[in-house]
């Protein structure tokens, strides 16, 4: 099974080219050739979820969708599919799913080629005036839960001292070491390079991206790695390859957890959001609202939260998780102050022109 950022990467690496081969997309062992010709029949007991499985479709499982089946007798079928393909069938009138578990960015971007349905507000019950971020309730998705991009480092590298903060990772003389940063397969982190430079975290958007690159200059040196899979970076500091790393903070607990001397520092940790959207042509809409409803209730957003290190999108849920918990997640309130939300927007603007320029400039 994919991770759900690792799938996300192989669609925007193909973005460009939908609109010409996107009716060229595999099929997947969950699609026959019969789902792309004929419409899934009704069915007000049957809800079909796209998420991207691995233990994330697990965590879903466990804390949401056999939950929701005890209590409304809908029972629950998964697919696996890339997000070309979901495009595919959504522009077609034909998902073969009725509700996607996907990046908010996708959301939007789904929500520009007309593929996705807008919300109706009015029967999400458990989004209204639950705290949730105003950037979370979107037209066409809503926030589901926070993951975030972290400074990981090696405890037993720096006599004692730790790296609290990008400046800190940029400051090769009192933390020497290889360092590893994320390529341009998803979001290059421009955000960390403005951080480190000065830029306060409320005035990071716009991005000022030729200062970015110039802070990026002054460490490229030590970068022994641009990682385009979450697993790197943690295999890397494990190996020793190097000292410091940005990396996705649920991919950190595993070693940690297995006694790598790791820690992390959330001091300008950038967050990202998945969703919940329901397609264009969905087979079951009325389930699909009760299942998103469902699943923004405090208690079942805590659940899934202790099965899985993304951070609940709506406040309360924190009230039904212990402290160990909480300090882990990206949105628990103290993380919340000292981190910053990605632009959407301005991402979905600006990335293939990034993209370019960091393909240069790696190869400069």
């Amino acid at each position: 099974m994919t991770d759900v950022r690792v799938d996300r990467r192989a669609f925007l690496r193909g973005v460009g080219g939908i609109a010409a081969g996107i009716a060229a997309t595999s099929l997947t062992a969950c699609e026959t050739r019969a789902d792309r010709n004929t419409s899934r029949p009704k069915n007000p007991k049957l809800l079909v979820v796209r998420d991207s499985g691995g233990s994330y479709g697990e965590a879903n499982r466990k804390a949401i969708y056999d939950p929701f089946t005890k209590e409304t007798g809908i029972q629950i079928n998964v697919v696996n599919i890339l997000h070309a393909q979901m495009l595919t069938e959504m522009k077609a009138g034909r998902p073969q799913f009725d509700a996607m578990d996907i990046d908010m960015v996708l959301l939007m971007y789904f929500q520009q080629e007309g593929a996705s349905e807008e919300l109706d507000y009015d029967r999400l019950k458990n989004a209204d005036n639950a705290g949730i971020a105003k950037s979370l309730l979107a037209s066409h998705g809503v926030g589901k839960n926070y993951w975030a991009s972290v400074l990981a480092y090696r405890t037993d590298a720096f006599a004692g001292k730790r790296p609290e903060t990008w400046a800190d990772f940029w400051d090769t003389r009192a933390f020497p070491g290889s360092r590893a940063l994320q390529s341009s397969m998803d979001y290059p982190e421009l955000e960390f390079a403005l951080i480190a430079d000065g830029v306060p975290l409320d005035k990071l958007y716009p991005l000022d991206v030729d200062r970015a690159f110039k802070a990026l200059n002054e460490i490229k040196g030590s970068v022994r790695t641009f990682w385009d899979s979450g697993a790197v970076p943690g295999e890397l500091l494990e190996r020793k390859e190097v000292v410091a790393s940005s990396v996705w903070n649920g991919r950190i607990s595993d070693p940690i957890q297995r006694g790598v001397p790791l820690a992390c520092a959330w001091n300008g940790a950038r967050r990202q959001s998945s969703g919940y959207g329901i397609p264009k042509g969905a087979a079951n809409p009325d389930a699909a609202y009760r299942l998103i409803d469902f699943a923004l209730r405090p208690e079942v957003q805590a659940g899934f939260a202790r099965i899985y290190p993304n951070g609940p999108v709506v406040p309360a849920a924190y009230g039904h998780l212990s402290e160990a918990t909480a300090t882990n997640l990206p949105s628990t309130p103290g993380h919340l102050l000292s981190g910053f939300d990605l632009d959407v927007e301005w991402w979905l603007k600006n990335r293939d022109s990034v993209a370019k320029r960091w393909q240069e400039w790696v190869r400069a």
